[in-house]
């Protein structure tokens, strides 16, 4: 909702979010459609490491890793290559996305099994 002062809109909280996570992913020089790097900040391991997996298991790249320049900053580079014809921003895009779907898939599970978990307990 946004902040109103004197019926004259200030700030879109969700606009600020949506804004602020899109400068944390930042183009590396250099990049073309079917090759780039990407730099995101605040992010670690646990990030590079399940994106890295997820968009290699996509038969469309050739090449996907990622690095962390330097253990004292909160960055981590990604490099996706694909092949011909296949832009890497969809790529990055789709890897995001089914992240996004196996966390989801991951979260529905575990309170299922804690609920369950918690109802059996009761009844003893």
């Amino acid at each position: 909702m946004p902040e109103q002062v004197e019926d004259e809109v200030i700030v879109d909280r969700g606009e600020i979010d949506e804004v602020a996570d899109r400068d944390r992913i930042r183009v590396l020089a250099g990049a073309t459609e079917t090759a780039a790097s990407f730099q995101f900040d605040g992010e670690d391991h646990t990030l590079g490491n399940a994106l890295r997996y997820v968009i290699m298991k996509n038969p469309d790249v050739e090449f996907c890793g990622y690095s962390i320049p330097h253990p004292s900053e909160n960055k981590m580079n990604l490099r996706i290559q694909t092949y011909d014809g296949v832009n890497v921003y969809t790529v990055l895009e789709k890897g995001l996305n089914d992240l996004m779907d196996i966390c989801d898939v991951v979260e529905e599970k575990f309170t299922v099994a804690r609920d369950e978990h918690f109802a059996d307990k009761m009844q003893t």
